[in-house]
């Protein structure tokens, strides 16, 4: 007898899991109140990704002269990048559209509520609604800007937050971005490519707080340079609206700009779920799991960011496929303790496993390794040679537990380190391996030498 899923939201944790659950035999129907691919998708990873990639051709052709080549940019069409943005978006919902039926996955349009712990009531456009009984359900209902209680901001309603940023029609002259986080640090990459003054709030000492900070300080100066403006330390303590558009005020200073971003983060979305109807236990807004992805009612899983965990796409992704397994009969234990993050600045960031500042507060000793952008060939030809690798391992296990790049294309190669990591590699498995040359991956390697003060292509230290 077939095992019937219902899976609650479309996300890239919940088709994920819808998919991964159709592999296995089950009968799935995947609710979806808006688009296939969640926030990732529509308003959030790949719409940026396009925006960003639209920055950097005009970039390219900018600094075309020091290659030798002859070209000036006459100007760029904001709306044709942004339909191109839009191209992109719409050609990927499709593709998970039609797996959707590749898989034989019933696709129901609307709104999920439990009334109970067996029963999920579907409200469709139409307002028809229908209740289902299903034997497994994965609540993959994913997360919303989170927006401060800030002074003012619910008389100036001209705000934007990620989703509005994505959809502007025109660009502004300047704009404000109240967080400098993952998300307020890509849209300021974005727009200031584009020749929006910028000026980033944040009320920690440093940009990117979960991050090296190390690497989080040159990113800064990196940025810095090229334009965009920083106030670090200072929280925003009232919005108003101004003749320019908007003031912050920041105790004594006010700050003034066209628009404003609002970028300080995400938060669980469960509202309108009915999880108060259910024995479901919540911790907050967040919905509590085990090791397992189930939550207190044994066959009911939450996976991504309604959980309140790593608020990442791939890592709802690997949970999803984990919730799958198990809702239909496996034992599987969720593994997520090495979990890559990305910022996609000029440089990239990435970083996998333990900070120094991390590592240090829970007493483990572990040595250093760095290795400067420029003195690797392929970046030196690149003419992208800012920025470091940085390894660190551990002293008595010799096993690599964190690594960070600032460099072109971090995020892609950081997952050499984050696979390494997962099987619990050495030093040795790093360095037994050949890297080819010229590549960036090499720098990774190299700040494993300079880690065992063995490095070839720069001093070694101490």
């Amino acid at each position: 007898m077939e095992t019937t899923i219902a899976i609650i939201g479309g996300g890239p944790g919940g088709y994920v899991a819808a998919i991964r659950a159709a592999q296995l035999g089950g009968k799935v129907v995947l609710i979806e109140k808006e688009m296939l691919g969640g926030t990732c998708l529509n308003i959030g990873c790949i719409p940026t990704k396009a925006l960003l990639q639209s920055a950097e051709a005009l970039e390219q052709v900018q600094q075309a002269k020091k290659f030798g080549i002859s070209a000036t940019v006459e100007g760029f069409d904001w709306s044709t990048v942004m339909k191109r943005k839009d191209r992109v978006v719409k050609q990927l919902v499709k593709g998970v559209q039609s797996l959707m039926k590749t898989n034989q996955i019933e696709v129901l349009q609307g709104t999920a509520a439990f009334l109970d712990d067996q029963t999920i009531e579907v409200t469709g456009a139409d307002d028809e609604r229908i209740n289902l009984q299903p034997d497994r359900v994965i609540i993959a209902t994913g997360s919303k800007p989170f927006i401060p209680p800030i002074k003012g901001l619910n008389n100036y309603t001209d705000w934007l937050d990620s989703s509005k940023a994505l959809s502007l029609e025109s660009l502004p002259a300047s704009m404000l971005i109240i967080g400098g986080g993952v998300i307020g640090i890509e849209f300021a990459s974005i727009f200031n490519h584009f020749g929006v003054a910028v000026t980033i709030v944040e009320e920690q000492p440093e940009i990117l707080p979960a991050m090296d900070q190390e690497l989080a300080g040159l990113l800064r100066k990196k940025l810095t340079k090229s334009g965009i403006k920083f106030r670090l330390g200072v929280r925003v303590e009232a919005v108003a609206s101004h003749t320019k558009g908007v003031e912050l005020s920041l105790g004594n200073e006010k700050l003034t700009g066209e628009k404003l971003l609002i970028a300080v983060g995400r938060k669980s979305y469960i509202e309108g779920l009915g999880l108060e109807k259910t024995s479901i236990k919540m911790e907050g807004q967040q919905v509590l799991i085990n090791e397992r992805t189930q939550t207190t009612v044994d066959h009911i899983y939450a996976i991504g960011d309604c959980t309140g965990q790593v608020m990442l796409a791939h890592y709802a992704s690997a949970q999803g496929e984990i919730a799958a397994e198990n809702a239909l009969g496996a034992k599987e234990i969720f593994k997520g303790d090495v979990v890559p993050g990305c910022v996609y600045s000029d440089p990239e960031f990435a970083g996998v496993g333990l900070t120094e500042q991390k590592a240090t507060e829970k007493g483990i000793d572990f040595r250093l390794g760095k290795f400067p952008l420029k003195a690797s060939g392929k970046a030196l030809a690149m003419d992208k040679a800012y920025g470091f690798a940085k390894v660190l391992v551990e002293e008595e296990t010799d096993k690599i537990i964190g690594v960070h790049l600032l460099c072109e294309r971090a995020t892609d190669l950081i997952t050499e380190a984050a696979v390494i990591m997962q099987l619990g590699g050495t030093t040795r498995e790093i360095l037994s391996t050949i890297h080819p040359h010229p590549t960036l991956s090499e720098v990774i390697c190299e700040a494993t030498m300079a880690a065992d003060k063995r490095a070839i292509h720069i001093p070694n230290e101490g």
